[in-house]
């Protein structure tokens, strides 16, 4: 069903990515929304509420910015300077006024990041030291940057070199999609031994094997019997009493339950010493997100569970470096679970499609999802992500 022009006008489209440091480790999100006459008052209606901060918490929220004379009194009232901080466009500074505006925000306790080179002719506040870049299309700074103004900001952070590179040159904050590139995944003495366990359990599971089969597996490995446990225990899943043995993780969870978390697992460091894993919150969030997507428009709880396994398991090619083809033939999924990952077909695979990009008014209308739906579910989804990649 398309909706009506009014239904989506409803609420401001925005788009939000991670942003993670060089230990792999989410520390904001970064918030962008579309630039226009109109953008004071679609701040105002995006952090209006309190759902966005409370979402993210305890990470920051970035807000990237052209022209930061949209950010009104009224706006900056909405914006906690210790939760808020600025990423505004280098080329602004050529408007009169702004450069007087960044050094009263940088007074009040504001965070500003400039975004490229400053343009010929024109002197920066020499309060205003910290780096942001888009390192795709701009050439890395020479030297190395200062560390006393950091966190610098690399955005466009495409690939293992590229993040690399940049890491070098002093930034510590990346944005992009170089958790992709199997060049930056962890450990060479990861083995995947308890990644194909998980994936025996997922059978199991599937086909209801009895519990004594199901706690055999983890008894062969106590490093993933450790992380279930630890998961299990976690804030990201609500248990009224503590789980101390996988037997018991079973009794108390139910199987739905403990499918989901095996399911995130997949994703979790192999080593205890190890880097997380970049994909770990990617894959959550992607789960969550289509999770969300499923309730708000009123499916049942197996088709909400089945979109929360489309979602995650939807980079399992990335993590396992297989075809999608045969990661799934493997798992004896469901046809639309399997459709959906292989090619991207049915509900599930628009849906997929939308989680993997920053979608329009357009694309989001005619997948007949509306502007308050996505944004719900976008701020459950990150939600989730961040209390999921702080407890695994």
């Amino acid at each position: 069903m398309k909706l009506s022009m009014a239904e989506q006008e409803t609420y401001p489209l925005v788009a939000i990515e991670p942003v993670a440091n060089a230990q792999n480790e989410w520390v904001a999100l970064n918030v962008r929304l579309a630039p226009g006459a109109d953008l004071s008052q679609r701040l105002h209606t995006v952090f209006g509420t309190p759902d966005l901060l409370a979402a993210v918490a305890p990470l920051d929220c970035l807000l990237t910015l052209d022209d930061p004379l949209h950010l009104t009194a009224e706006v900056l009232a909405l914006l906690p300077a210790d939760r808020v901080g600025f990423v505004i466009d280098a080329n602004a500074l050529v408007t009169d006024g702004v450069a007087q505006k960044l050094v009263e925000l940088h007074a009040c306790g504001y965070r500003i990041w400039l975004d490229g080179d400053i343009p010929d002719g024109v002197t920066a506040p020499p309060a205003l030291r910290s780096v942001a870049r888009n390192c795709r299309v701009a050439p890395l700074p020479p030297g190395r940057l200062v560390a006393l103004f950091a966190p610098h900001i690399a955005y466009g952070v495409d690939s293992a070199r590229r993040f690399f590179g940049c890491e070098i040159a002093g930034f510590d904050w990346f944005i992009g999609d170089y958790a992709y590139d199997p060049d930056i995944a962890p450990s060479p003495d990861d083995d995947g031994s308890s990644r194909r366990r998980i994936l025996t359990l997922l059978g199991l599971l599937a086909r209801d094997a009895d519990s004594c089969e199901l706690e055999e597996q983890v008894k062969q490995d106590p490093a993933l019997a450790y992380n279930l446990l630890k998961l299990v225990n976690s804030a990201a899943f609500t248990v009224a009493t503590q789980v101390t043995s996988f037997g018991q993780a079973i009794t108390v969870l139910g199987r739905r339950q403990l499918q989901r978390w095996l399911q995130l697992l997949l994703y979790a460091r192999q080593q205890p010493d190890g880097l997380p894993n970049l994909l770990l919150p990617l894959a959550a969030r992607r789960g969550a997100q289509l999770e969300a997507l499923a309730r708000l428009q009123g499916d049942d709880r197996d088709a909400q569970d089945l979109a929360f396994m489309t979602g995650v398991f939807s980079l399992l090619d990335r993590l396992l470096h297989m075809p999608m083809s045969e990661i799934a033939a493997e798992l004896y999924l469901p046809e639309d679970v399997y459709g959906a990952l292989v090619h991207h077909s049915g509900q599930l695979g628009a849906w997929l499609e939308l989680v993997d990009a920053n979608p329009t008014e357009t694309v989001l209308q005619a997948a007949g999802v509306s502007l308050e739906h996505w944004w719900s579910s976008q701020l459950h989804a990150y939600h989730w992500a961040i209390e999921v990649g702080r407890n695994v």
